[in-house]
């Protein structure tokens, strides 16, 4: 118990003290609470950029897995293009991450908070039921940023966060705020998400389906802002990995002119 106190009293500490500084530098954006209109929110996250740019944001999320690492880095470094990657602590802290994560910070990517270890926040049921309290939050996502520091990554270069399960409520939107970051998420109406399915559960969906619905999304209403969320590695027993289908999505996107920015140019406005 006495180890858990002097480690929370660290997290605590370290984190009042970096985000101090981090608001003092970025005090417009930090301190705003105001939404921006451009952009689309849902219960105090943003889930979509200026609809009326033709940019998008590529976001890969990360906590067990990473098969798609080398592969992802690979097709944006030849697509010339910067993505945004968001990591839990638990991914920061593996070792067998360690060189994708820094060679995603040595190429100019983007990368950023998704939770210290990936903790369902409010119930699938009822998502204004809390499954954790505000300490238990915080105590959480300032681990993640603990673990990225070791990485160079200071508060004030992820100011976005990603909540785990993609899945929040007003609460936590409002105690991320507090601790001076902006919880993000993406932008709903694809499958690009679904790339973790496996063929053993209901909602498994294919890379032929989900490619579909990026390319009908797209041509019915258009990809303009979107936060398009993928996974950076997923189960074995998908055998089909969507990362495989990146480097065609991304040239046909592109001949329909569209470009692809790191989320912090995407949502600059904010």
């Amino acid at each position: 118990m006495k180890k858990l106190n002097i480690i929370h009293i660290y997290l605590i500490l370290w984190t009042l003290i970096s985000f101090t500084s981090c608001k003092e530098k970025n005090s417009a954006t930090f301190q705003s609470t105001t939404q921006s209109q451009e952009f689309t929110w849902v219960k105090g996250g943003i889930t979509r950029g200026d609809s009326s740019e033709r940019m998008i944001a590529l976001m890969f999320s990360g906590d067990e897995f990473a098969d798609g690492g080398e592969t992802i880095l690979n097709t944006l470094k030849e697509e010339e293009i910067l993505a945004s990657f968001f990591f839990t602590g638990n991914f920061y802290r593996n070792p067998d991450f360690k060189s994708i994560i820094q060679n995603l910070k040595t190429q100019g990517h983007y990368l950023g908070a998704h939770s210290d270890k990936h903790l369902l926040y409010c119930s699938w049921e009822n998502r204004d039921s809390l499954l954790v309290t505000k300490e238990e939050f915080e105590l959480d996502l300032m681990g993640n940023y603990a673990e990225m520091e070791k990485f160079g990554i200071n508060p004030n270069e992820a100011h976005y966060f990603l909540p785990p399960y993609e899945w929040y409520n007003d609460s936590i939107s409002q105690w991320t705020q507090e601790l001076g970051f902006q919880l993000i998420n993406f932008t709903p109406g694809t499958l690009s998400h679904a790339d973790y399915t496996t063929p053993d559960l209901k909602n498994y969906r294919s890379n032929e389906v989900i490619l579909e619905s990026i390319l009908s999304y797209d041509k019915e209403k258009g990809l303009n802002g979107f936060l398009l969320l993928s996974h950076i590695g997923v189960a074995p027993t998908r055998e089909e990995k969507f990362y495989l289908e990146l480097k065609s999505l991304i040239q046909d996107l592109k001949t329909k002119g569209y470009q692809f920015v790191r989320v912090d140019e995407l949502l600059s406005k904010y």
